[in-house]
């Protein structure tokens, strides 16, 4: 172990100081809770990175992950011909230059969303899915529904809300915390197929690692969203399991087509998003540029201001207090500020350029950054999660917004406490 491993592991600590000191109520802190999921988080990242043969496992998983995604490209490379084969247009428009995300990666998405619906018709999700609430249920002592969505988040979106409907009406406020964190700081299966076509030929066993760190963020979720806003209440299923409400499909072909559907308007949004958000900040670097040249940073060694810059700076001792060497901590930074506000695919983006370019001085930054940004916890999230849930429960509106932007910062915590997990552990 080196230095930087212990600064990871005390960034554990920092975190959650941080959490303790915004809760709501520091006097209803349940370190059962804190104890547990820490305590999970820090078995698994074990397990990934220490355990003897792990290596041999991420070797088969990104394999066969490469593979189902492999095949996954099939339909988009018969629509879109030429313009879907990354290497082609490569070839037709320059190295690196071919790459076309509305094309080559999105689509993915609807294929691996047709494939969830497919296992949840086959009854194979729910029956892991139930494996996970019931760890977290008993371990942790929680409620079974928001263990339950938290669970489900691991694999799926903000349609996890759905398989508690029938609970939602009687939550308390820290289960909705609950439950809007645990949505926000992991990622579905289908968008982390999209990471793994960014990342696939940068960064060995990424699939392998993006889904690690989408289960260690679940517990994370839950110790920073009871940290937050610790339970005052008396949860209707406290401490017994539930059964995921999942819509019934009428066949494996109708389960494959709502899936498709479902994965359609998914792209849409995403793109949507990015169209909104990255738009915005062209503008507002615009607007900076221009009192950049008013000050003399015109570009030369002193930089050109954009809000790339300013976050960078912001989020560096972040991204050094969970384990970035210091000389990687402003691009890092940069990556954990573009999610916030950008949502998490442009940070990926960047990541896979910045690894291309070999732009990283060590080589644990890249490790504790893809973990830091795998999950959704940016602005555009918490409008999505929040008017998903409402519309669901229309009665609770008001309880879901007042506890939204805690929400958030309990997710982004979360993420940032797995990345924090992976520094420790991380050997080379």
């Amino acid at each position: 172990m080196d230095i930087y491993n212990f600064v990871s592991f005390a960034g554990l600590f920092v975190l959650l100081g941080v959490g303790w000191a915004l809760s709501a109520d520091r006097r209803r802190m349940n370190w059962r809770v804190i104890a547990w999921g820490v305590g999970f988080q820090l078995a698994l990242g074990a397990v990934v990175f220490r355990a003897p043969g792990s290596r041999a496992v991420f070797a088969w998983l990104n394999d066969a992950v490469l593979a189902v995604l492999s095949a996954a490209q099939a339909g988009q490379k018969f629509l879109f011909g030429a313009l879907a084969d990354g290497a082609a247009m490569d070839r037709a428009f320059g190295a690196g230059q071919g790459f076309v995300l509305a094309i080559q990666a999105l689509p993915v998405i609807i294929f691996f969303a047709a494939l969830m619906a497919l296992l949840y018709h086959w009854r194979i999700m729910p029956w892991v899915i139930r494996g996970f609430a019931w760890l977290f249920t008993r371990l942790m002592r929680i409620s079974g529904a928001e263990s339950l969505c938290a669970a489900s988040n691991i694999f799926v979106g903000i349609e996890s809300t759905t398989t508690v409907r029938p609970f939602l009406a009687r939550m308390t406020r820290s289960e909705f915390c609950t439950i809007l964190t645990a949505g926000m700081a992991t990622v579905a299966s289908s968008t982390l197929a999209v990471y793994v076509g960014f990342l696939g030929d940068t960064f060995p066993g990424i699939a392998g690692h993006l889904i690690s760190a989408s289960i260690l963020s679940a517990p994370a979720a839950i110790v920073f969203s009871k940290v937050l806003l610790p339970e005052d209440g008396e949860p209707v299923t406290l401490g017994r399991s539930v059964r995921p409400q999942v819509e019934p499909a009428a066949g494996a072909i109708d389960a494959i087509v709502g899936g498709a559907m479902a994965g359609v308007r998914l792209v849409v949004g995403i793109c949507a998003l990015l169209i909104a958000f990255l738009g915005m900040i062209a503008l507002v670097d615009l607007g900076l540029g221009q009192v950049g040249r008013w000050v003399g940073m015109d570009g030369g060694q002193s930089g050109t201001l954009s809000l790339s810059w300013l976050l960078g700076y912001a989020f560096r001792p972040v991204a050094a207090a969970i384990g970035v060497p210091w000389s990687d901590a402003r691009l890092a930074g940069e990556m954990l500020g573009k999610r916030l506000i950008a949502t998490e695919v442009p940070a990926y983006f960047d990541l896979a350029a910045a690894l291309k370019a070999h732009a990283f001085q060590h080589a644990r930054s890249p490790v504790v950054i893809a973990y830091a940004l795998c999950g959704f916890a940016h602005v555009a999230s918490l409008a999505i999660f929040v008017g998903g849930t409402a519309a669901l429960v229309p009665e609770r509106r008001g309880d879901l917004a007042a506890v939204g932007p805690r929400a958030l910062l309990a997710a982004t915590l979360a993420c940032l406490m797995t990345g924090a997990v992976a520094g420790a552990f991380f050997a080379g």
